[in-house]
């Protein structure tokens, strides 16, 4: 009689808990700052949103259109450090803040970027506010960037009129965010530090040394494991896996360790370095330059194959 209470009690709770499980999973399954094509285009009027396009062919923002409203961001010439070689290491927090200034971007704005190019790019400029104290809850990134937009909505291909300059104030960057290649040669190759990982993001012929593009060598850090940030995005819909997958994909990197990720230029390294953050990863770095860095000193070790030491490492 008791189990008979009980039950008859506690089952309409049960069963309320029970349907109510795949809305809490599917709002887990997608982080807070990816936003739809349905929730910029509630907003696109207001005079408070900034929305960012950077695009891996700048000039389709007039040939293929863009976003109406949208400010074209140049990855090049805008997301790096123009004056350094490489030219893809990080720019200065006052040089960053300028550039924003100049595409309207005040404190209290909402930022939204988006890309063509699996949130790769957008990723790049999101790093960055975040890298500089930009109140990132007020920072998003379109899910499917144009491939999304234009499902329901069209682009435009005319200039658009420049906003009024912004005003918009940045912060230092914390000292603990990027890494040098001085700190990744230490840590990594030479003192064999057990509390720190290095990922390599790039795609896996790059990293095993059979395809070299943009370099002088093939191959990657000694040390470094192999986790190919692109292939958390699925390629058909240009949006974010789910949660799920994205803990598969990092499986191999312990939480508890401190994480530097690296690419070629530093687009699938703030890629990677935004999939962890959004998995719970506390310390994760990112290494400035990465491989264009590495590779151009000539003198640096590389490693290729498939294994994070080759046998002369693994000693």
């Amino acid at each position: 009689m008791m189990a008979r209470s009980f039950l008859k009690a506690w089952f309409p709770r049960l069963l309320v808990l029970l349907l109510s499980l795949p809305l809490v999973v599917a709002r887990a399954a997608t982080p807070g700052f990816l936003v739809d094509a349905d929730w910029l285009a509630e907003r696109i009027d207001d005079p408070n949103l900034v929305v960012l396009e950077v695009r891996y062919y700048p000039h389709r923002y007039f040939t293929v259109g863009h976003i109406p409203g949208a400010v074209q961001v140049q990855r090049f010439a805008d997301l790096g450090k123009n004056d350094a070689l490489p030219i893809m290491k990080f720019p200065a927090r006052e040089v960053f803040q300028d550039t924003l200034r100049r595409w309207g971007v005040n404190d209290d704005s909402t930022v939204v970027i988006y890309d063509d190019s699996l949130t790769a790019l957008a990723s790049r400029v999101y790093f960055l506010l975040d890298l500089y104290g930009f109140d990132m809850s007020r920072v998003k990134i379109l899910n499917g960037g144009t491939l999304e937009w234009t499902a329901f909505n069209e682009l435009r291909k005319r200039a658009e009129q420049p906003r009024p300059r912004g005003n918009v104030t940045l912060k230092p960057a914390p000292a603990d965010r990027l890494v040098d290649w001085v700190d990744v040669y230490r840590w990594v190759v030479a003192e064999r530090r057990s509390d720190v990982v290095l990922v390599d993001a790039r795609p896996n012929a790059m990293y095993r040394g059979e395809r070299i593009q943009h370099s002088i060598q093939g191959g990657h850090i000694p040390g470094a494991i192999n986790v190919v940030s692109l292939a958390g995005v699925d390629g058909r819909s240009q949006k974010w896996r789910s949660m799920t997958d994205l803990a598969q994909l990092y499986a191999a990197v312990p939480k508890d360790k401190t994480v530097i990720t690296y690419c070629h230029d530093g687009f699938r390294s703030t890629l990677a370095w935004l999939q962890l953050k959004a998995l719970g990863y506390q310390d994760v770095r990112v290494y400035d330059g990465g491989w264009s860095d590495w590779d151009r000193t000539l003198t640096l070790p590389v490693v290729k194959g498939d294994e994070p030491f080759d046998a002369d490492f693994a000693l």
